[in-house]
Order: C-alpha cells, then sequence, then structure tokens
C-alpha cells in the first residue's frame, strides 16, 4: 500500500470510529497533498468534517471529523509556540528551514507539527497538543541561537505572516496565464509545473491549466511558495486584464 493509499485509509477510519464512539477524532497536521487526498475522500466519510491549522489560511491543516449526534463543544488540539532568541543582541537571522530543522532534530514527526511562521524579532510554530510540552522542555537552539519557548494565544499570530501587494497583466485568468505573471515563467513552464502535479489551490491539487481563477483563491506551487489571487481590476488598451495579488513571504 502506497503513502496515498495509506493516508486515504487512516481518514476514512477515524470518520468511522468517530462515527461509532460519537466523539470528536482529528487528524495530524495534513500537508498540501494530504489535503488533497482528504478532499477526494469526502464521500466515504461518515461524519462531517472541518479543517483549520491554528491562524487563517494555514497551509498544513488538521481534520476534525464530527459525528452528527455531537452534543459537547469541542477545539482543535493545536498549541501555538512563541519562539524568540533568549540574547537578541548575539542571535543570528533565522528562517523558516532553519526552525523547522531544529525542530525535527529533536525526533518529533513533521505531522505533529504545522505552519512555522516567521518575523521580524519571533517566529511561531504551531503543533498539536500532545507535543508542546515536549517542545517547552526541549526546544532551546536554533542553529547557534539560544531561545525560548512559550505558548501563547493565537490570535492576532497572522500579522507576523508578512506579503507582498502585487499587481500583473495576465491574457486570461487562467491558472498557467496567472502563474506566468506571479512566478515570471513563461506559460509553457507553468503548463509543465500544472502537469507535475505541482500546484494546489485552496489545498486541492489542480492539473488543468485552463482552470479559471477566483478572487480568493490561495494558490500553493511547491519550489515557489504561494500566493492570494485578490482580484481583477480592469483592462488595458489592448484587452488584457490586470490583476492584483498578495505574494506570501513565510
Amino acid at each position: 500500500m502506497n503513502d496515498q493509499e495509506l493516508c486515504k485509509k487512516r481518514l476514512i477510519d477515524l470518520s468511522k470510529q468517530a462515527n461509532r464512539k460519537g466523539i470528536v477524532l482529528f487528524s495530524d497536521f495534513l500537508n498540501l497533498n494530504e489535503r488533497n487526498i482528504y478532499h477526494q475522500c469526502q464521500k466515504y466519510f461518515e461524519t462531517k468534517t472541518e479543517s483549520f491549522g491554528g491562524v487563517e489560511n494555514a497551509e498544513r491543516q488538521i481534520i476534525a471529523f464530527i459525528p452528527d449526534a455531537l452534543y459537547y463543544e469541542w477545539n482543535y488540539p493545536i498549541v501555538a509556540l512563541k519562539i524568540t532568541p533568549s540574547y537578541p543582541k548575539f542571535a543570528e537571522k533565522l528562517e523558516h528551514r532553519d526552525i523547522l530543522g531544529a525542530a525535527m532534530s529533536l525526533g518529533v514527526d513533521r505531522g505533529k507539527m504545522g505552519d512555522i511562521l516567521v518575523g521580524h524579532s519571533e517566529s511561531y510554530l504551531f503543533c498539536m497538543e500532545g507535543v508542546s510540552e515536549y517542545f517547552l522542555q526541549n526546544f532551546n537552539q536554533v542553529r547557534h541561537t539560544a531561545i525560548r519557548v512559550d505558548p501563547v494565544s493565537a490570535e492576532g499570530i497572522e500579522i507576523v505572516q508578512g506579503f507582498e501587494m502585487r499587481e500583473g497583466i495576465v491574457t486570461s485568468n487562467r491558472l498557467d496565464s496567472i502563474l506566468a505573471c506571479v512566478h515570471k515563467v513563461s506559460r509553457s513552464q507553468a503548463s509543465e509545473l500544472i502537469r507535475g502535479d505541482r500546484v494546489f489551490i485552496n489545498g486541492r491539487l489542480i492539473q488543468n491549466s485552463n482552470h479559471i481563477c477566483k478572487p480568493g483563491d490561495i494558490i500553493s506551487v511547491r519550489g515557489y511558495g504561494r500566493f492570494l489571487y485578490q482580484s481583477e481590476y480592469g483592462t488595458t488598451h489592448k484587452g488584457r486584464v490586470k490583476i492584483r495579488y498578495q505574494l506570501y513571504q513565510n
């Protein structure tokens, strides 16, 4: 059984267990490929489902399997951890890959960790409740920088997820045209990315270059990052479309 089949089986089993026991059960944090499998499995689930990653528009998300007869309140088992240098004056500039590498070097499975948001003077790591205490006790260094880790409320954390407002001109709001504009590649190269299963919109794998992008779509391209397609705001005198988008920095 390959990884895709195992993921599908695991999600369906969670739904069956939640329905049988009458309790909410949760997946680990799912990456884009796994979230796409989740969307493909919808018809097999025996419960309602919701997803969340700790903050709005998180890329890695937990799936909640919710029985129809549920009678109690529940919360996602997600903890937000704030990471700051112990000695800011001597701290290195830490990037996403530095924090992820240091966290994984502690032996924590990637599925137990969600998004990592990197700010100017602090960063945030989302993780499952079950590993949060382990991080608090053992996560004390990234590269050569000593750090402190504190649990915090997730409210307001999205402000550190920087993005850059940009504008562009496209022939249409077809996916290949927008990718070519945003990532400065040719239309044929954009189509290759799509055919290579590297492009996701709102967590779903998109394999059609003709797909029409809609305002509010979050488009992720493996190896290139992600952006929010915001809007069209007019046309040029040659009839091309002017667009606005937000390019995520983290």
